[in-house]
């Protein structure tokens, strides 16, 4: 390689690398935008609990059953239902809420494979983001609860973001509530007698977390919460 070709090859570097920091600032004005109309739509929707779970649940699935009764029955209890508004547990949850003639809510991520929105949200309560961070954002901000159903890596995402968050004290708490306990029975036994044994969470934190088997508990467990506390931001 000659001088001439070295210096040719910094020149592409460096434009390259330049190209990129320009992008990104000019990132910031989408990010921005994604904040803005997801605040001003979801602000609007009122007390709403958010549904979690597997894309790949299929209807005749009884967690998918019981996704659906399970937000039938929050909008009994006067709740929206916000899902990610893909398939699968997301579906049922906006299909028992369409059932139960309360607000349904999706708040979709444009993926190369596998989401969608699924038929029964809302008109004007569908959301879409590119960015996840503020889809998880909207999630936290505008959620009265976490409901998790049996789901993925995302479905884990989403939990342990919420109860870091709260942990940490950077939101105020609301109930998440685990469905299955057969399903999560093995991970709380995990942080149970591992996380908690090694001093890398207090006793405390296990109370961040309800594990549940039936729709009838998960709204015993969110009214009785609400009981003692008021409904607001977690911002």
């Amino acid at each position: 390689m000659t001088s001439d070709d070295r210096k040719i090859k910094e020149k592409l570097k460096t434009k390259t690398w330049n190209e990129i920091k320009t992008n990104d600032s000019w990132a910031i004005f989408k990010i921005m935008a994604e904040f803005v109309d997801g605040y001003e739509k979801l602000s609007k929707v009122g007390p709403s609990v958010s549904i979690f779970g597997s894309a790949r649940t299929k209807p005749d699935n009884p967690h998918y059953i019981l996704a659906e009764e399970i937000a039938y029955q929050l909008t009994q209890h006067g709740y929206g239902v916000i899902t990610g508004g893909g398939p699968g547990i997301m579906e049922a949850g906006n299909k028992g809420a369409h059932r139960g003639k309360g607000s349904s809510v999706g708040l979709n991520i444009e993926l190369p494979f596998e989401q969608h929105d699924n038929p029964w949200i809302d008109q004007g309560k569908s959301l879409d983001f590119d960015y996840f961070f503020v889809r998880k954002v909207m999630f936290v901000k505008y959620s009265q609860g976490f409901v998790v159903m049996p789901g993925g890596f995302g479905t884990m995402d989403e939990l342990f973001e919420a109860i870091t968050l709260i942990q940490t004290h950077k939101i105020g708490r609301f109930p998440i509530i685990l469905v299955d306990k057969k399903f999560w029975g093995g991970l709380f036994d995990w942080i149970k007698n591992t996380l908690l044994e090694e001093g890398n969470i207090s006793e405390k934190d296990l109370n961040l977390f309800r594990l549940v088997d039936t729709a009838e508990e998960a709204i015993e467990h969110l009214n009785n919460f609400y009981d003692k506390y008021q409904f607001k931001p977690n911002f």
